[in-house]
């Protein structure tokens, strides 16, 4: 009896289940239909693939919108702290196909339309990626909101809506061009703009006198310029919460003036607005001119101030009368992904003096309690310094707080550490100099409470290194985060087939809880997961190698190991160490062209930035290694090299499941992080890399047989650095260098222009090396031959891949994003 009332109730449950289906499935197809006729004004004779990714689009932003609503009412209900995070960039990707995974409605979408007779894969292809991040900064970003979401955390992330982003970058004769990303021209389903939240952002101008600094002041005669609000809801995976993404676009107080339009002079009624809106054109505008340096700064100072001023007004709004702004940290904390939003400091500092009349003491407080400050890199370029004439000039009353605020730090340091002049100047907010400068990675230690590194090996840099002083005076201050990257895009999204015989073998508790992937350890040695697990990848590499045949016309050999280095072009990553790797292998199959050699396919992929002449000449050098290569009958499937033209969020999701071998072989110490290190090893990638950023953590997460490592030390480097470093030793020690420098110093990939690539050579020899290429180029050439070796015995190497997945558990952002929420900034999810 009892076991037919089971078998029954099973049977039911199985009907409702695909009842409910079903009732999914028409659903999105109504949804669907009503948005194509009534939203986009088309039907099935006049539309085509992009007006149905856009009913599509609307059809699941309807879904997210329902709960976006609840979830952003529940916060006022529960009278919940929220978490502001500050980011100039965010690299969301394609948001479709993120929002069906975290929706649960992946299945139920294909299923729809493929009765309506469209393709699922084949509109997700027609989204545009938005165009707000560069690297690893914004991914890193996106990533967080994800799992902030997907815990059920009260969370906003605030940035800048980038009309064209940074830029859309093409390869000509080998070359990077760059073009404009005009990524929103055909619309943006996702966002919503919001014309009632539109705030005033001021420039220039000049302060009243008062009666001192720390007094309310008025800053008067200034240029305004308009903030206004899009909101773009990002999903948490299978809950009832969506969090909001908020941008600013500038707009121009002053669309048109009449004056001088009616005076017959259109282009001067229409140039202050096109002046304005520049603000929001572009991401990083070049800093190498003056113009630029102040458009960078107007673009850090506008979206902070917007964000500012809309985190004020929803506090303000809990209260029924005077708001109380001591029980602001206890409802608010502010995070400033790197230096960029540091000026937000002196920002809520000026609000609350200036605007909410509280007292100096009160207001820094409150300031230093709401604030927390993670760094993201030791390099100069990245700690930002502004030249305080140029802070006085846009920014004046903002420059008075800065100066108040360092007085006081240093008397404190002085009453309370010691007077000492050297350590004084070394911590000052203020840089002496022939050109002052205010350092704003100081300003944000000084005015947070909590500062993370976001590794184990960057974090002891900065407290023992970089920000030494600070540490000394604040230990309690210095934490680690380290990075974390979300499962449900970097596995789950982007490689469907891992992550179907992942689900197979030990269920999906890993899509929230990564640690899960443990139980795949056991199956490291059993033959028929081996298959399975060698099939998927095989898979994905034929599918990157459809994708090359037809963007760049070469054939890959499948069977070659995959190494990949995918990541932003800069000297400090080392591309050029493994160009020369790559020369240094050419050069081998050349001297013995009926020689074993295990094939190799080298991709490259990245963007340099357009003011950098050496990482752009980096990547034609690459190309130029590649026309070489790629057409030597010689050489044939045992060496190819690829550069895939700009780098994004969804070609990464493309390579990333496809790769064997990820170069993670940045300069030791240069590192903060990384995070494609994590995404290679989740889908069963093996790096090869320096004992740099989280590679660190990652090999003892690992094992050490199940990583390849070579090069100096963090320690050897800084020791290098103080005594008399000579890059010729290298150069004249090595036969196989010596030829490799000399093939490329003397034109051999540059025929036409023999000279082409000096600069390179000159920047290794004869301008110190600063990224220590030469001195690690024997150490990784030697464990590239333990990486063929290993690639032969296809069982060990299969059994390292499904290690490396296994044992990804740290490094879901899920896990960083927990120890945030309870170490920095005190707030519980809802």
């Amino acid at each position: 009896m009892m076991k037919e009332q089971s078998a029954s109730l099973e049977k039911r449950t199985a009907s409702f289940k695909k009842a409910s289906k079903t009732n999914i499935v028409e659903s999105i197809k109504d949804s669907f239909n009503r948005h194509l006729e009534f939203s986009l004004a088309k039907d099935n004779y006049s539309a085509n693939n992009l007006d149905y990714y856009k009913s599509l689009a609307y059809s699941i932003r309807d879904k997210l919108i329902e709960k976006w609503l609840k979830s952003q009412q529940s916060y006022y209900n529960n009278g919940v702290k929220r978490i502001y995070y500050l980011s100039i960039e965010f690299l969301v990707g394609r948001m479709l196909g993120n929002a069906l995974i975290n929706l649960d409605l992946y299945d139920d979408a294909h299923h729809a339309l493929r009765e309506l007779g469209h393709n699922l894969e084949e509109l997700q292809e027609m989204e545009i990626e938005a165009g707000l991040g560069n690297g690893g900064l914004g991914r890193l970003a996106a990533c967080f909101l994800d799992s902030m979401a997907t815990l059920g955390l009260p969370a906003y992330g605030y940035g800048m809506r980038y009309e064209y982003g940074i830029f859309y970058q093409k390869i000509k004769d080998g070359y990077q061009v760059e073009t404009s990303d005009n990524w929103a021209r055909l619309g943006n389903p996702w966002e919503i703009e919001r014309p009632e939240h539109l705030y005033p952002v001021k420039f220039y101008g000049r302060v009243n006198n008062g009666n001192g600094v720390i007094e309310k002041r008025e800053w008067v005669d200034t240029q305004n310029i308009m903030a206004l609000a899009y909101d773009i809801p990002i999903p948490g995976y299978k809950n009832d919460t969506v969090i909001n993404m908020r941008l600013w676009s500038a707009k121009s107080s002053r669309e048109l003036d009449f004056v001088h339009f009616q005076s017959g002079d259109y282009e001067k009624a229409v140039s202050e607005k096109v002046k304005s809106e520049t603000i929001s054109k572009l991401l990083y505008p070049s800093d190498d001119l003056i113009e630029g340096k102040e458009l960078r700064l107007k673009q850090e100072y506008f979206f902070v101030a917007a964000t500012i001023q809309d985190i004020v007004r929803r506090f303000k709004k809990t209260f029924t009368g005077q708001p109380v702004f001591k029980d602001f940290p206890d409802k608010v904390a502010i995070h400033l992904n790197d230096t960029h939003p540091s000026i937000a400091i002196a920002e809520l500092m000026r609000i609350l003096i200036d605007i909410e009349g509280v007292k100096w003491e009160n207001a820094w407080e409150i300031t230093v309690k709401v604030f927390g400050y993670t760094n993201h890199t030791i390099l100069p370029e990245a700690m930002e310094k502004w030249p305080v004439y140029l802070i006085d000039s846009l920014l004046p009353r903002h420059l008075q707080i800065i100066y108040e605020i360092n007085h006081r730090f240093l008397t404190h340091i002085k009453e309370t550490i010691r007077d000492d002049g050297d350590l004084l100047r070394r911590v000052s907010i203020i840089e002496e100099g022939d050109e002052k400068k205010v350092r704003m990675a100081h300003l944000a230690i000084v005015g947070s409470h909590s500062i993370n590194g976001v590794s184990a090996f960057h974090t002891d840099i900065l407290k023992n290194n970089v920000f030494k002083d600070f540490c000394d005076i604040w230990p309690d201050r210095f934490n680690n985060k380290t990075n974390g990257i979300t499962q449900r895009r970097w596995l789950k999204l982007c490689n469907p087939e891992l992550s179907e015989l992942i689900t197979e073998y030990i269920g999906d508790v890993w899509a929230t809880n990564l640690y899960d992937l443990k139980k795949l350890a056991p199956l490291a040695d059993q033959n028929a997961f081996h298959e399975k697990w060698n099939e998927v990848k095989l898979n994905n590499k034929k599918r990157l190698a459809k994708y090359v045949k037809r963007r760049n016309n070469i054939t890959l050999n499948v069977n070659s190991i995959f190494d990949c280095q995918i990541k932003r072009i800069h000297e400090y990553k080392r591309q050029l160490l493994n160009a020369m790797h790559v020369i240094n292998l050419y050069n081998r199959i050349k001297a013995n062209p009926e020689g074993e050699f295990v094939p190799r396919t080298v991709i490259f992929a990245g963007k340099a930035a357009p003011s950098y002449h050496i990482a752009k000449l980096i990547i034609k050098l690459v190309n130029s290694i590649a026309d070489v290569v790629n057409n030597d009958e010689a050489v044939g499937d045992k060496l190819k090299v690829v550069f895939m033209a700009n780098y994004s969020v969804s070609l990464a999701e493309l390579l990333i499941p496809a790769v064997d071998l990820s170069e993670q072989i940045s300069t030791a110490g240069t590192e903060a992080s990384g995070t494609g290190n994590m995404k290679a090893c989740l889908n069963g990638a093996i790096i090869i890399g320096t004992l740099d950023g989280a590679n660190v953590e990652i090999k003892e997460e690992i094992g050490n047989d199940n990583i390849f490592t070579f090069g100096l030390t963090e320690t050897e480097i800084a020791d290098f650095r103080h005594s008399a470093y000579n890059p010729w030793d290298y150069y004249h020690n090595n036969q196989e260098l010596r030829l490799v420098i000399d093939m490329i110093k003397g034109g051999y990939f540059s025929k036409s222009e023999p000279d082409l690539f000096k600069p390179i050579v000159n920047s290794l020899l004869d301008y110190g090396d600063n990224y220590f290429v030469m001195a690690d180029f024997e150490s990784y050439v030697k464990c590239q031959e333990k990486v063929d070796e290993t690639y032969k015995d296809l069982r060990n190497w299969t059994k390292m891949s499904i290690l490396n997945t296994a044992n990804m558990g740290k490094f879901s952002s899920d896990k960083t994003i927990m120890e945030y929420a309870k170490d920095i900034w005190d707030v519980k999810a809802v």
